[in-house]
């Protein structure tokens, strides 16, 4: 007998990313756990892919063996635009064909990005508060860029997906709103971040009633909502807020997600594609491979896969 599961068969691919063993944003969340390390627990977890970390090595054939001897595929690259700051546009366009070359080699994963001009999780302020609000000529410029973006993506056969982020200016439900009015769907799609969302006041439900059929990505973080409080009534900087533990994964009792009502709505508007565990934690307090098997076991139990 054939079990029951909530997305039909290979239609999603669960990843996991490198940040609960060493940050990307602030180098200096790391406890020296190297790069064999982190991709031999992810695979021992149980995923099949992950995104790319810079402790990856540059040599791409020297990252294919490592990753073909896990099992692991490559689910996405970053690329931070910047078109919303003056004499950027190069730099960004550069930074794109850099990651669209680097997922045309590792023939996997899509391309993940989002806009960072004037962002304030990067920097030692109080990030809600310093959050960029973009000019309509930023919007134009940031939009613009984006279409351009995607179109060339798709003409390599490849998913372009907006990540909206906390401390940026695509960061609450009325910027998505605007961001998604100004970009064109067939060229814009976006990635689901449940953590970010929620921490910007966002509901998840709604993104995904909204935006469904523009969702070919999803980061599956998890909400410590007593810390998140705490870190928006304080005015902490992201770094503070990760410090203090606002995120962790599916699974984790204390976390404030329903993960089984975002997923099962996910399914209902036949999602497919990437579905990525993301929570930076520090691993100095929270144990990587603990974290990332209690996410697996999660999703396994919920989704049936």
């Amino acid at each position: 007998m054939s079990r029951t599961t909530m997305f039909p068969a290979n239609t999603v691919k669960f990843g996991i990313t490198p940040t609960g063993w060493v940050n990307d944003d602030f180098l200096d969340i790391d406890t020296g756990i190297p790069f064999e390390q982190i991709v031999s627990e992810m695979a021992l977890a149980g995923f099949e892919g992950c995104s790319r970390g810079h402790k990856y090595p540059s040599d791409l054939q020297e990252l294919k063996r490592a990753l073909e001897l896990r099992d692991l595929k490559i689910s996405e690259p970053w690329v931070s635009t910047y078109f919303t700051i003056n004499d950027m546009h190069e730099q960004t366009f550069e930074s794109f064909e850099k990651e669209i070359n680097f997922l045309k080699q590792m023939q996997s994963g899509d391309l993940v990005l989002a806009e960072l001009g004037g962002s304030s999780h990067q920097q030692p302020i109080a990030l809600v508060p310093n959050a960029p609000k973009f000019s309509d000529e930023q919007w134009r410029r940031l939009a613009d860029g984006l279409n351009e973006l995607g179109h060339k993506a798709n003409c390599h056969g490849i998913t372009m997906c907006y990540h909206h982020h906390m401390g940026t200016g695509v960061m609450t439900m009325d910027a998505i709103a605007k961001l998604a009015e100004l970009t064109d769907p067939n060229c814009v799609n976006f990635c689901l971040d449940t953590g970010h969302l929620f921490f910007a006041g966002g509901d998840n439900l709604e993104f995904i009633n909204l935006y469904g059929e523009r969702i070919k990505h999803v980061h599956l973080k998890n909400i410590r909502k007593d810390v998140m409080d705490y870190s928006l009534a304080n005015d902490l900087s992201f770094k503070e807020a990760i410090l203090r533990g606002v995120f962790t994964v599916p699974g984790d009792p204390a976390g404030c997600l329903d993960f089984k009502e975002i997923l099962q709505a996910l399914a209902d508007k036949s999602f497919a594609g990437w579905l990525i565990v993301e929570a930076e934690q520090n691993p100095a307090n929270a144990n990587p491979l603990l974290y990332a098997q209690m996410a697996r076991k999660y999703l396994q139990e919920v989704t049936g896969l």
